[in-house]
């Protein structure tokens, strides 16, 4: 349901394209990795996976169960609550080997959170956190990065900006775009693990930024 619904809701907000590296596969019991910029990019990485005929498993903030009916709808469908600075922090990299296990692909957001900064303007993803290197070294998962920009056009900043970009986003339709790039298999202690990923993310997301002519792409 959440990728049918991203995949109507998000062409209504803006032009959304996908590129993806030679040798790019999303494979079974693959983890994705994408760059976490706003509350928009999650809808729109669904999208993005939705038209190349996958429909992951997400590791999501835990707040968001406590939605009424996006809850029961993230629970039947399986993905994953992220419990943050919580005992039960363990319990999702426990799913979230299950579900590779069973053939699934998980999405991952290894930033962990969004970044402060107000303005709409495209970064590199900040530092990952080690969840991602250790379920990776746990199942022996390749990791498919992805990057996205333009989610900040979407909606950015504080609440009150953030609700004016959702309302106006259909007049606007800013251009969106997702990079998938080719898998890579993680290796070494964690720390050099965790830094194999961020980098290939950084990759995947300079393409995608590259592509909406983004300043701090093209510089780089």
């Amino acid at each position: 349901m959440l990728s049918r619904t991203a995949s109507t809701l998000i062409p209504a907000v803006g032009r959304l394209s996908v590129t993806s590296d030679p040798g790019a596969e999303l494979t079974p019991g693959s983890i994705v990795a994408a760059n976490h910029t706003s509350l928009a990019d999650p809808a729109i990485v669904i999208a993005a996976l939705h038209r190349l005929g996958v429909t992951p498993v997400i590791m999501a903030t835990a707040g968001l169960w406590r939605i009424p009916v996006l809850g029961r709808a993230l629970t039947r469908e399986g993905h994953i609550p992220v419990h943050r600075r919580d005992r039960r922090a363990t319990d999702a990299l426990d799913l979230a080997a299950q579900a590779l296990r069973q053939g699934r692909l998980v999405l991952i957001y290894a930033e962990g959170g969004l970044p402060r900064r107000k303005d709409v303007a495209e970064a590199a993803p900040g530092d990952f956190r080690t969840g991602l290197a250790r379920l990776a070294e746990r199942t022996g998962a390749p990791v498919v990065p992805v990057g996205q920009a333009g989610a900040r056009r979407v909606t950015s900043g504080g609440m009150i900006k953030q609700i004016a970009g959702l309302v106006t986003a259909p007049l606007r339709r800013p251009a969106l775009h997702v990079h998938v790039g080719a898998p890579i298999v993680l290796s070494g202690d964690t720390t050099v693990r965790t830094a194999q990923a961020r980098t290939a993310v950084i990759t995947a997301w300079r393409t995608a930024a590259a592509h909406l002519d983004e300043p701090a792409a093209l510089a780089a």
